[in-house]
């Protein structure tokens, strides 16, 4: 039994992290402190008073735990990943985590490419971004890939240069083709420098060129060439036009501003870059009542730069915040350089937070109605399922379903709802081992056997390791499980976690004769629901969802099994012989009706298997017909 003043009594003088649980010990909030014992201790005074969500919360504490540190700088470090990882009830947290695009340029190859990536490592290569917008990127890669016509291909350059034809680009001009060696390395480098000043905002080289060809090729008469040039040009001149130039010092820096009402928060960050606004975006926050802009702000930095690989030299916002120094100094250490948090009083500088502030006013109020409705599709569905079956807590479901025709390669699907969203990382395919023809109860028995065996299994090991349960993939288990289906089903899933041990609720999806959703088996009972309702259409979701889901992957299988069925029954034709027609030809009537001499012709194809081909889809010489 924890004994929380007993506990107090031990807490150390010390900077460090604390960490609330509840009876069920989920970590329902994390915090860091100067003083473990002062900060942990004010919780607990009567006469302390920190609003109602913490008042809320201090009554659901059943222990809490503590890491010492050796700095108030390492305890914000620590409580920034504990909340990324576990994200509590009651801290203020980001709704929604981004990642933002970067474009990469691989000067540690001899023969660079140009690529999309999510992450900026630490590597030879030189990253521009992030940006906030992932097609505008891809777009931006397309054309810089036609401007100085660089290698997209994943071959290692020079050493593979000659083992293979070129690719499409080359034949449609768009590759100069260095896997054949028909550019040297120092004129492909020159190429790959072109497109780094290109990316550098330095638009004004590319324009004159594209310009003069585009002349050249129309005195010639080569219009084709010419329309080609000038749609280049115009490329060009839209990606330079959209760089406005906000500031004459060319300096990394985010400008960040908030708008809040007493339920929602929404903060406005302008990206600049090279002294260039190169995008912005908007960050939905869950507050309470009594959090003032400072703290929302405050969280909303730690949250998000401890996710972005990203730090700019400067970031402006429109007051002072909470630990502004200490947050300097971890932003410095993060970047490798010094990170300056300044609250601009004229100039442009403040014109840009104010502007800053204003759009995020804007998605406020706008987004206020969609950001309800959202929650009553979701959040409030889940409330309407909790209030039917008696439930509280309903944040994770799974769903099941079974399909098969008439027995061919009977599969099983798993879904999972999260927060009444879907959750398609964690779906799940089971292809049958056990069962063999249409036997809807022992297919899921199996399925659910396996499930939650390997969850079990899963969860032993982690604990052997000393890992946290997010490594596994089956380790979550539901707080309710959906069968698509009535008593028999939901049977079936209560004797399988009856023989495990395992204590899941279980209902069934029951339909109609017209195979409607028409309500809900629970303990024995037929629950019936409004039709109307957003528990009844998040219910009907999850069942097309689960059942989507496992007819998907039976056509996939079905569709392999029938390549399978026509090419790999061949004499002579293997895997790698199936693949290489099907890569060339596209398809098995394409292979039908090709020459002996195109089969022949094949990447790793001889005249002996071209023929056998031939001969099968022909019916000639030992083929089948």
């Amino acid at each position: 039994m924890f004994d929380i003043a007993e506990e107090l009594k031990k807490l150390p003088d010390q900077p460090g992290v604390y960490i609330m649980h509840d009876d069920r010990d989920a970590i329902i909030y994390v915090g860091k402190a100067v003083s473990l014992r002062k900060r942990v201790h004010q919780y607990f005074q009567p006469s302390h008073d920190e609003g109602i969500k913490k008042a809320q919360m201090v009554k659901q504490i059943a222990r809490f735990e503590y890491i010492v540190t050796d700095s108030e700088l390492e305890a914000l470090v620590l409580e920034c990943n504990l909340i990324k990882e576990h994200r509590p009830k009651y801290n203020t947290m980001l709704r929604d985590d981004k990642t933002y695009p970067y474009i990469r340029v691989t000067l540690g190859e001899d023969f660079p490419r140009v690529l999309f990536s999510r992450q900026q490592k630490k590597d030879k290569s030189r990253y521009f971004g992030p940006y906030t917008s992932a097609g505008a990127v891809k777009d931006t890669i397309e054309l810089i890939n036609k401007l100085y016509q660089l290698r997209t291909c994943s071959r290692v350059l020079p050493r593979d240069i000659g083992k293979e034809r070129p690719c499409l680009n080359y034949h449609i001009h768009q590759c100069a083709a260095p896997c054949q060696g028909y550019i040297d390395r120092e004129e492909y480098r020159k190429r790959v420098d072109s497109a780094v000043e290109f990316l550098n905002g330095n638009y004004a080289p590319i324009l004159k060129s594209l310009e003069e060809k585009m002349n050249e090729a129309s005195e010639k008469l080569e219009f084709e060439k010419a329309i080609e040039y000038r749609e280049l040009l115009g490329s060009v001149r839209q990606i330079a036009q959209k760089q406005k130039i906000t500031h004459a010092d060319g300096e990394d820096k985010d400008i960040v501003a908030l708008a809040s009402d007493d339920r929602d928060a929404v903060v406005q960050v302008f990206f600049i870059r090279d002294g260039k606004l190169i995008g912005r975006d908007h960050f939905y926050v869950r507050i309470g009542t009594e959090d003032t802009k400072s703290q929302i702000l405050t969280t909303f930095l730690k949250q998000f730069y401890s996710g972005t690989p990203f730090i700019p030299r400067e970031i402006m916002l429109p007051g002072e915040i909470e630990e502004q120094e200490v947050l300097a100094d971890w932003l410095s250490e993060k970047r490798g350089g010094r990170v300056y948090i300044r609250i601009p009083q004229k100039g442009m500088k403040e014109k840009l937070v104010e502007l800053a502030a204003k759009n995020a006013e804007l998605v406020l109020s706008q987004d206020r109605e969609k950001i309800k409705r959202e929650e009553g599709r979701t959040i409030g569905a889940l409330k309407e399922i909790e209030k039917l079956l008696g439930m509280e807590g309903l944040g994770r479901i799974e769903a099941f379903d079974i399909s098969n025709i008439n027995g061919f390669e009977t599969v099983g699907s798993m879904i999972v709802y999260e927060k009444g969203k879907p959750k398609r990382s964690d779906y799940r395919k089971f292809k049958l081992r056990t069962v063999t023809g249409p036997d809807d109860y022992a297919s899921m028995y199996e399925v659910l056997t396996r499930r939650f065996t390997h969850g079990m299994q899963e969860k032993e090991d982690l604990k052997a390791r000393e890992l946290s349960e997010e490594y596994g993939s089956f380790t979550r288990f539901p707080d309710l499980i959906m069968m698509d289906g009535g008593r028999g089903q939901v049977n079936i899933a209560l004797k399988v976690l009856g023989e495990l041990g395992v204590a899941i609720p279980v209902c069934g999806m029951v339909k109609d004769d017209n195979h409607r959703t028409r309500g809900l088996y629970y303990n024995n009972v037929e629950i019936p629901i409004d039709r109307t309702s957003e528990g009844f259409k998040l219910i009907t979701r999850i069942q097309d969802e689960a059942h989507r889901f496992a007819i998907e992957y039976h056509r996939s299988l079905r569709s392999r099994e029938q390549v399978h069925s026509v090419l790999d029954d061949i004499p002579g034709i293997g895997p790698a012989r199936r693949k290489a027609l099907m890569r060339r030809f596209q398809s098995l009537e394409a292979i039908r009706t090709a020459t002996e001499e195109e089969l022949a012709q094949t990447e790793a194809m001889n005249e002996r298997a071209a023929e056998a081909v031939y001969a099968f889809f022909h019916g000639t010489g030992n083929g089948q017909s």
